[in-house]
């Protein structure tokens, strides 16, 4: 994990940036952190989602997936009745097989289970093909990888994001998921003052997203009701997807390291976590 987010100045700035989507309605999707990388597309469903209503009214489906063989992007795509794109970090796969277009998101595959460069790749990817400048992004992700978050004793965490910043909040504690082993929640921003914080005490850590305008308004209303209940609360300023998750990753990985767990395996080498796959596999 270490190796890849500080590998991510340079994989971001091989990031194909010569494509474009063709004029239409596009739909994106994917799985997992995948999946957090499609919404920052545009209008995006769970992979499952598009399995279950396959009949979408879009013109193009952009899947997300990282090796090209997540099983229900694969079975999505093959349901989606239109033409199939791939954002990816493996060009001969499955997925790349039945995709028009194959975007390598990454020049390798990442190792670690718990994905960081493939994350960031994937939404500068997207962005590219939207027709973003996105060559500024290198650079600010190498100085977010300077700045620490401090590592403390809370096992309850919570991030809330409104608007752009929400694939930030849902990727943020699926790192601290699986890379530490935390209790942790995403919210909404304004899901989050509607009725949530009576599960909220002073045992958890906040982070709320800024955002811009009325979603920064919404966010330093958060911090103040967070305040109130004891939570030690970070307002995070935000500037784009791919820079923004990097606090997160690094406090994941600070996280792991004080609690003695190894946050590439995601426990993929404990056995009552492989019958847990294995049940659902």
């Amino acid at each position: 994990m270490r190796k890849a987010m500080f590998a991510q100045p340079a994989l971001l700035a091989a990031v194909p940036t010569d494509r474009r989507l063709p004029a239409g309605r596009v739909l994106y999707t994917g799985c997992g952190t995948s999946f957090h990388a499609a919404q920052t597309g545009g209008r995006a469903l769970q992979a499952l989602e598009v399995v279950l209503e396959p009949a979408q009214d879009a013109d193009l489906l952009v899947a997300v997936s990282h090796e090209g063989d997540t099983p229900l992007t694969l079975e999505a795509a093959r349901a989606f009745s239109g033409p199939v794109w791939l954002v990816t970090g493996r060009t001969e796969s499955p997925l790349a097989a039945l995709a028009e277009e194959v975007i390598p998101a990454m020049s390798e595959v990442e190792l670690s289970f718990c994905h960081t460069a493939s994350y960031t790749c994937a939404v500068a990817a997207l962005a590219a093909l939207r027709g973003q400048d996105v060559r500024g992004l290198p650079t600010a992700v190498a100085d977010a990888l300077e700045r620490r978050e401090p590592v403390s004793g809370h096992e309850r965490f919570l991030v809330a994001g409104a608007g752009r910043d929400w694939p930030t909040a849902q990727e943020a504690v699926l790192k601290l998921r699986e890379g530490a082993f935390v209790v942790a929640e995403a919210h909404q921003t304004e899901q989050l003052l509607h009725g949530h914080l009576a599960a909220v005490d002073e045992s958890v850590r906040a982070f709320v997203l800024e955002g811009e305008g009325r979603a920064a308004e919404r966010a330093a209303g958060a911090v103040r009701a967070l305040r109130e209940l004891g939570c030690e609360t970070t307002l995070v300023p935000t500037v784009h997807p791919v820079v923004d998750i990097v606090r997160f990753q690094l406090l994941t990985l600070d996280l792991a390291e004080a609690r003695g767990v190894d946050p590439d395996l995601i426990r993929r080498d404990d056995e009552r976590w492989a019958r847990a796959r294995a049940a659902y596999d």
